[in-house]
């Protein structure tokens, strides 16, 4: 090699993979040199080699647990190289989890966290003679159970050892996702050769004060030992500048600054341009020849966390670049229950999906991983606002030296990696922690131990002091902002509301007042077509076992079945209930936060539980495991428009809310009418109002209109600027609800179809459900309410070929007027 630039070499081919002898006794299959694919796992390279079934059809995941308890071996030859005076690394930049690397059969490196890369020098190791390269892994359960066995047992949910290892938590299952342990080299191996030094880690402080914005990078050298290193400088590129600095002879950690007068600030959605910068940081010796590069795209803003206590209770309001943001949020978790099947195509697939859902914050949930550099990548063209959770969910942690190392080093790694990201707009320490530490009966069964509290009160401020100090940090989601007060007490901080779903119906989201309520959701099934790729057409059935295998949380069919008896009754078929459910799953979300935006700014934030799914499901996700939008994802989009109108029963009466999310004011000339189901109007209030930029207006409506004669005939309707805001006087399943009848014509588009709705009685909730016709279609609206007379019209995308009239019809084409209860019919 010429001495100069770092030199990088894939070490991506010629994997093989193998079961350790020793772990073959009792389940499981012998394996022997499989081709195994870098990145990848485990369970890839055996579905691959068609050696295990996939894990997520039917019920084949209960077949696969052996696999998590088995250790395992890849190997390949290294590549020869040539590299006179120079040093030669192996960088593996993520090893699941407890890895031992070999080197011509000698240990030269190894990991105990799957967050946490690994360097290995081997620049003397090599023969330049088929060098052989050895990973073996240990089975994620022997080394927790191993830990379990010297701490004890700590609280979890789910009787797995997750809480001793440094490893994606729901590898161990969730309830909403399946027990897939997984191993192997997750992210890519690279062979590194470099002369004298090499950068090796940058971690840019990025501030706008007055109108300047400053960037204050922290740089750490590598020198190659005997090398001669003297005479570097770093040069650092940022707003058509180059920056010079000399590094001093022996000084390995440097921080180089730059000024920029009045930069293009970086905006959340909504809220201005998402514009970016380029920086980047050159190493350079006394020469000016450059040894190597460090090039990222930074955004100008700033993150506050108003927190102060007022006369409610205690905020918790998004602040970016002086600006109060209402966060329009939705959970994230692993979009796959394999990481390495999800790459930047998934991540703007799944993040644009969230976009075009009018959200703008997502949580990044601490059960699941710290994603790949993409998915934040994305986050920042845009302009969603990202949270993190450090990964701790739902558990006692041990406060073990071993266990705080692990975690030192994993949060240093991460930190560093990530803060580049203008997106990344605040971190929290956990999910449900503290929390379960003070209700989920943990104390008697710790008892005087440690559990995790010094992770979230002390050590993660303390280490984010020194590594990020620009972002706001919160102990946990949900957290009061004071030990003094319960965690998730809902006036205070952000706060998880899980009596809904759990034990409440989802009317009862109206009875709370949350400063930012950080979780909450109900459940429905995944898309038709999702599930019966998933389970198959014999197993279509509610009742079926193999369809419940997929459903993971405790009591789940028991909550939706409750869910369904207070709005729809029994549905007949598994048609029926299917669109019952997630209908019901869609009226929840909207009750949700239509509740919670009209609070504002009491209320400062709502975040969904959950965007995604990792596999096919019976979930709270609004986008299922294949990409399919549910048509909660659509009451979503629209609950989150930025201009709302929703009728609401607040102080005891019905009042229409305006909600204006944009930076203009919104002059509201409004009909709201209380009206028969046959189309008959009986009462009109009209109003003119302002909304002004970023606010709310309450209308109070005049006990003419808000008092039904027949509250089973009636409904409300209220029209302004292409909004509508309906309300209902009782339950689905007790409304008079006419049979429905529209016509429906199917017209040719460029892109698919178009289908033409005129109602010729009332249709609530009109749907289609596209991808029962073409598994590949999608629908662009859903859940619209059309009076008598009125009319719609729905674009499919699709590339179908066959009767486009299909789309038209029933199970396709369906209303809510169709879900009347065995009660109900005439």
């Amino acid at each position: 090699m010429t001495e100069g630039m770092r030199t990088t070499i894939p070490l991506s081919d010629s994997w093989t993979m193998s079961r350790e002898p020793a772990t073959r006794s009792g389940a499981g299959i012998d394996v022997n040199d499989v081709p195994a694919t870098v990145p990848g796992s485990v369970h890839t390279d055996l579905l691959a080699a068609g050696l295990i079934a996939d894990p997520y059809i039917g019920d084949n995941e209960r077949l696969t647990d052996w696999i998590g308890r088995s250790n395992w071996i890849y190997r390949c030859e290294l590549p020869a190289v040539t590299a006179d005076n120079e040093c030669v690394e192996l960088h593996f930049q993520g090893l699941d989890t407890f890895a031992e690397v070999r080197l011509n059969g000698s240990v030269v490196g190894g990991t105990t966290s799957m967050f946490t890369s690994l360097r290995i020098d081997v620049t003397n190791r090599l023969t330049g003679d088929a060098d052989l390269l050895e990973v073996r892994f240990e089975s994620p359960y022997a080394r927790a159970l191993a830990r379990c066995d010297e701490i004890g047992p700590l609280p979890n949910p789910y009787d797995e050892p997750y809480p001793f290892i440094r490893k994606t938590a729901s590898n161990f299952g969730w309830d909403w996702g399946p027990t897939l342990v997984t191993a192997g080299i997750w992210k890519p191996v690279t062979m590194e050769i470099w002369s004298a030094a090499r950068i090796g880690t940058v971690v840019p402080a990025v501030t706008v004060e007055d109108g300047v914005g400053a960037v204050a990078a922290q740089v750490e050298l590598r020198r190659r030992p005997g090398a001669d290193s003297a005479g570097l400088s770093l040069l650092l590129e940022i707003g058509g500048s180059v920056l010079s600095f000399p590094v001093d002879d022996v000084e390995n950690a440097v921080t180089v600054r730059a000024e920029v007068a009045s930069p293009e600030l970086w905006w959340p959605r909504g809220y201005g341009e998402a514009t970016r910068h380029d920086l980047a940081i050159t190493l350079v010796d006394r020469s000016g020849r450059p040894l190597d590069r460090w090039e990222r795209k930074i955004g100008f803003r700033t993150v506050e966390i108003e927190s102060e206590p007022d006369a409610e209770g205690s905020p918790f309001t998004i602040v970016v670049n002086g600006v109060r943001v209402f966060a329009r949020g939705v959970n994230w978790i692993p979009d796959d229950c394999f990481p390495t099947r999800v790459g930047r195509r998934e991540y703007r697939e799944r993040l644009e999906q969230a976009a075009a859902a009018n959200v703008n914050f997502v949580r990044v949930w601490g059960g699941g991983t710290y994603e790949a550099e993409e998915f934040y990548d994305v986050a920042d063209q845009l302009g969603l606002l990202i949270a993190q959770d450090f990964l701790f969910a739902c558990a006692a942690y041990p406060e073990t030296p071993e266990l705080i190392g692990e975690v030192d080093s994993e949060v240093r790694e991460n930190v560093v990696r990530l803060a580049s990201h203008p997106s990344l707009a605040l971190w929290f320490g956990g999910n449900e922690t503290l929390w379960g530490y003070q209700d989920w009966e943990w104390k008697p069964v710790l008892g005087d131990r440690d559990w995790g509290e010094r992770y979230w009160m002390e050590l993660l401020p303390q280490w984010l002091d020194e590594l990020d100090p620009t972002r706001p940090y919160w102990p946990n989601s949900p957290y009061s902002g004071s030990p003094d007060v319960h965690p998730n007490d809902p006036a205070h901080g952000t706060s998880h509301a899980w009596e809904v779903w759990n034990s409440q119906d989802y009317l009862a989201y109206r009875d709370l007042r949350p400063r930012f309520v950080a979780e909450f959701g109900y459940q429905a099934p995944a898309a038709y077509r999702t599930l019966l790729d998933s389970v198959g057409e014999a197993e279509l059935s509610r009742h079926s076992a193999t369809l419940q295998h997929h459903q993971k949380a405790a009591d789940g069919d028991l909550k939706l079945r409750r869910g369904l008896d207070a709005h729809f009754g029994d549905p007949d078929t598994f048609d029926d209930w299917l669109f019952a459910t997630q209908l019901n799953q869609a009226r929840a979300i909207t009750t949700g936060v239509e509740h919670f935006r009209s609070l504002a700014p009491l209320c400062a934030g709502t975040v969904l539980w959950q965007l995604n799914d990792c596999w096919p499901a019976l979930s709270w996700s609004v986008i299922d495991s294949a990409s399919r939008l549910k048509p909660s994802w659509y009451a979503l989009r629209n609950a989150y428009a930025d201009r709302l109108l929703t009728v609401q029963p607040l102080d005891e009466a019905l009042q229409l809310v305006a909600v204006n999310e944009r930076d203009e004011p919104w002059h509201v000339s409004t009909s709201v009418r209380r009206m028969s189901f046959d189309g008959v109007e009986s009462a009109a209030q009209y109003a003119d109002f302002t909304v002004e930029a970023r606010s709310v207006v309450r209308l109070a409506l005049e006990p003419t209109v808000s008092k039904a004669v027949n509250p089973t005939r009636e409904l409300i309707v209220a029209d302004a600027d292409g909004c509508r805001a309906t309300w209902f006087f009782d339950a689905d399943k007790n409304l008079a609800y006419p049979d429905p009848v529209y016509s429906a014509a199917v017209v040719a588009e460029p892109n698919g179809y178009r289908v033409d709705i005129e109602a010729k009685s009332l249709l609530r909730d009109v749907s289609l459900f596209a991808d029962r016709i073409d598994p590949a279609a999608v629908a662009d609206d859903m859940l619209l309410t059309l009076l008598p007379g009125e009319r719609a019209s729905i674009s499919i995308t699709t590339e179908f070929s066959g009767n486009p009239d299909d789309f038209a019809v029933s199970p396709q084409l369906r209303c809510a007027n169709d879900l009347r209860s065995k009660q109900g019919k005439a």
